[in-house]
């Protein structure tokens, strides 16, 4: 029973076998092979428009570059106060954007309140070098708390970066996720609300390693393949990046992958709402749960084999609420998760 996180699942069958049959044979190096080519075809298809894509090997290479791109001195990066940019990422998007700053915003279950980015942004007067230079706006899809913003919530929040004149990245680390959850397009979570810049996550969806950066304004893009190389991010072989990005997209495995994590989570969701031992901290709509369980209860789970986080960030409206022999815990599905192992999980919860 692993629901510790989707990062613990392996990678599916089909994106593995297709790693091996790339194995073999010869293609040129630094993304000019035939098959870089043809899947960098792929994501002007997925996007409904040309976009400019760079490979990377993770998540946080990918969000840091992707902010790096935007860079200006004394620059300051708008984010949720809960965002993985902010607390997970050991400083990489302040290092490689020269020492840029992570300005945290608030906001209800990890979004951005809108009112909170306008305050921010106003809070930095045009041509004041001692307070710098507004720099991009990031927000998180899924979120960190779990859950998803709206269309119209992203729409809004990228309506607040053009009129500012800053970029709107979107960190994707569980894009199809969020996007199976909303039941819309790419183009529509991403540049028709908005979104310049997109760090497009696979890795927790059944890749091996595979993460990219997507400019929906390739113009924008021109300093990346620098800074890529500079921090060490453009692979020799970056054909193995797309072997996995190629079998990822075929016959729409990637929103089947993600739409079963969901749907496992959906199921799980139904068993703590049946459980007298346990109940959603809040609403969530991907692949992540987050649920305040009996502390007898846990440690039952826990010593039959159930693996899931214990989570310490906790929201300020739930200090009162959480008892003292109760904790806050955080449950992922992913694409590998099977019914038995949410089935007995729930089984032993009751």
């Amino acid at each position: 029973m692993f629901f510790a996180s989707d990062n613990w699942a392996g990678a599916h069958p089909k994106i593995a076998q297709r790693l091996t049959t790339e194995a073999g044979g010869f293609a040129s190096a630094y993304g000019t092979s035939a098959l870089d080519k043809k899947v960098e075809q792929t994501f002007n298809d997925i996007f409904e428009r040309e976009v400019a894509v760079f490979f990377v090997s993770t998540g946080t290479a990918a969000n840091s570059l992707a902010l790096a791109s935007v860079g200006k001195p004394g620059g300051v990066i708008f984010c949720h106060d809960s965002a993985h940019v902010f607390r997970d990422e050991c400083g990489a998007p302040g290092f490689f954007s020269s020492a840029a700053r992570l300005t945290p915003l608030g906001g209800q279950h990890g979004k951005i309140e809108p009112i909170n980015l306008e305050r921010g942004l106003r809070s930095i007067p045009p041509g004041w070098i001692h307070a710098g230079q507004p720099m991009a706006v990031t927000i998180t899809q899924l979120t960190e708390s779990g859950t998803l913003y709206s269309l119209d919530e992203i729409e809004r929040i990228g309506r607040i970066a053009k009129d500012n004149n800053v970029p709107l990245h979107m960190d994707g680390a569980r894009f199809a996720n969020a996007l199976t959850a909303l039941g819309v397009s790419p183009a529509d979570m991403t540049w028709r609300r908005g979104v310049d810049i997109l760090s497009f996550g696979a890795t927790k969806n059944g890749c091996w390693c595979a993460e990219a950066i997507v400019f929906m304004n390739p113009e924008q893009a021109r300093q990346l393949p620098f800074i890529r190389k500079q921090s060490a991010q453009l692979f020799s072989k970056t054909r193995f990046v797309a072997a996995q990005f190629d079998a990822y997209f075929e016959d729409r495995l990637w929103l089947e992958l993600a739409a079963h994590a969901n749907a496992m989570a959906d199921r799980l969701r139904a068993g703590i709402a049946a459980s007298s031992d346990a109940r959603e901290a809040w609403k969530t709509d991907g692949n992540e749960i987050f649920a305040i369980v009996h502390n007898d209860a846990s440690r039952r789970l826990r010593e039959a084999g159930a693996h899931f986080a214990d989570w310490h960030e906790i929201p300020e409206h739930l200090h009162d609420v959480i008892a003292a022999d109760e904790t806050l815990v955080r449950l992922v599905t992913s694409f590998a998760t099977e019914p038995s192992e949410v089935d007995r999980f729930v089984e032993l919860l009751r």
